[in-house]
């Protein structure tokens, strides 16, 4: 049987993205090819960072691409219009694909590559991020029936992502499996490698050998609410929050209101600025826990695959994403609502006065996120083609 042709619409290159990106190229079964809205420069690429950076692990190695061409006046992988390329029609048509995956409705260029299926009658399948924890209006429910009917199958990147679709009323039979994942393996192995220099690690990062580190890795923006953890450490007695540290592994626009308020609160607080791919294991084995207070905004939250996947528990707003999946209450980390400070606080002293909890949890979460490997989000991603290619029935 012929290879399914399956096309794959994106804003930009992702470095999550890209190795399974590399792995379903080598599937026999599929001839990949995936359609870029834009390659962002350095400045665009650290946007919401607040630095310029280029990612320092390969993204368009191991894949066919091609970068398509994007009409927007602001160019943006973060605004619905940064993305304009009206010629997706033109490139998905010589492709001759069987069956096209879009990245959602984030950017217009996915609205254009549904359109150019239907226009050619290639079914469009769809792998967004939407879920239910973010309260809507019902007018933009409504909306998202209308758009959903319009898509031949759903892949669901977590439980929350399934149920929106449930909710929706698309088909259960073309619902599929694909959960959004990280390089367990790397992540794993990394944190091995590291173990015997961890005390090493922490003294370059200006952290006590003894200390109950709380980990925060990603931007410093409103929706991720860095500060959150900061006044749920300030809130600890104080002999247990002279044995606690904050690594604040990130860079964004809440930077110096941290620093401030960490001062302010007595909280030892440590802010290496933005890092890179190939460091992140570093600042994985250095940590004791992670801590994702974020808002749902948080559609998904790929630091606690990579934490887990390090063998780190992982202590997670109830409005993230990924909470419903991760998080085994106790066993892989600790849930609390969100902007629950009281809770928070109340959780890592709990870690503080029992440092053996994060180690169990750590080795718990570790044996959890190999459920969430790129084998399971291919066998997804390879079912739907072949129902929506008709190669397969439902």
């Amino acid at each position: 049987m012929k290879p399914i042709r399956l096309a794959i619409v994106e804003t930009h290159p992702i470095q999550y993205k890209a190795p399974l990106f590399r792995r379903l190229a080598a599937q026999p079964e599929l001839n990949m090819h995936v359609f870029y809205a834009m390659l962002p420069d350095a400045a665009k690429q650290g946007g919401d960072f607040g630095v310029s950076f280029a990612w320092d692990v390969p993204l368009l190695d191991g894949y066919p691409y091609t970068v398509l061409t994007n009409r927007a006046k602001q160019p943006s992988v973060s605004r619905f219009n940064g993305c304009d390329t009206p010629d997706i029609l033109k490139q998905l048509r010589a492709f001759q694909p069987d069956a096209v995956l879009v990245n959602g409705w984030v950017v217009k260029t996915c609205l254009q590559a549904l359109q150019a299926c239907r226009r050619l009658g290639v079914p469009c399948l769809v792998r967004g991020e939407a879920n239910l924890l973010r309260p809507r209006a019902l007018w933009k429910h409504l909306l998202h029936r209308i758009l959903l009917r319009q898509y031949a199958g759903y892949l669901a990147i977590g439980s929350a992502n399934r149920d929106f679709y449930r909710f929706h009323r698309c088909p259960e039979e073309r619902i599929f499996w694909a959960p959004y994942v990280v390089d367990n393996a790397f992540f794993a192995s990394q944190a091995v490698a590291r173990t015997e220099r961890r005390s090493e690690i922490r003294a370059g990062l200006g952290l006590a050998p003894q200390a109950t580190v709380f980990l925060f890795c990603g931007k410093l923006m409103p929706k991720k609410r860095p500060l959150d953890l900061l006044k749920a450490i300030g809130r600890l007695p104080p002999e247990t929050r002279a044995q606690v540290q904050m690594l604040v592994a990130g860079d964004g626009e809440l930077r110096a209101e941290c620093e401030h308020m960490a001062k302010d609160l007595s909280v030892t607080a440590v802010l290496t600025g933005f890092v890179n791919q190939s460091r992140l294991p570093d600042v994985y084995a250095t940590a004791d826990v992670l801590v994702l207070p974020s808002d749902a905004g948080e559609t998904w939250g790929l630091v606690v695959n990579e934490a887990m996947a390090s063998g780190r528990p992982a202590v997670v707003s109830r409005a993230v994403g990924c909470c419903p999946d991760l998080i085994v209450e106790g066993e892989t980390g600790h849930a609390f609502d969100l902007g629950d400070i009281r809770d928070l606080s109340r959780i890592l002293e709990q870690y503080v006065h029992a440092p053996e909890r994060a180690a169990q949890q750590g080795e718990a979460a570790g044996r959890h996120i190999q459920a969430f490997s790129y084998q399971e989000a291919i066998q997804g991603i390879l079912s739907a083609a072949r129902v929506c290619a008709g190669r397969e029935s439902c």
